[in-house]
């Protein structure tokens, strides 16, 4: 079994496990709402990528929360222009 000829010092130990850490994910905000999304993926708030919808994330909701999520989606569209 190898064991090492020499202790490492402090310096050496903390600069190999200066690189291991958690890194905050890069945000954009969504075109169509303005909800912070990782980039090259779909909103999960308004279903929409690329301009087009490709999840309905409306069929999900109950109805009070549907109508709640159209005005708010609209306002901020509204907004926008």
């Amino acid at each position: 079994m190898a064991v090492p000829k020499q202790r490492q010092n402090q310096s050496r130990r903390d600069k190999r496990r200066g690189n291991i850490f958690i890194k905050a994910p890069n945000l954009v905000s969504c075109p169509k709402c303005q909800k912070p999304v990782l980039p090259h993926s779909a909103c999960g708030y308004c279903g929409f990528y690329k301009g087009r919808e490709v999840i309905d994330v409306m069929a999900k909701l109950e109805k009070k929360e549907q109508k709640r999520r159209k005005k708010e989606i609209e306002s901020s569209s509204q907004e926008k222009k």
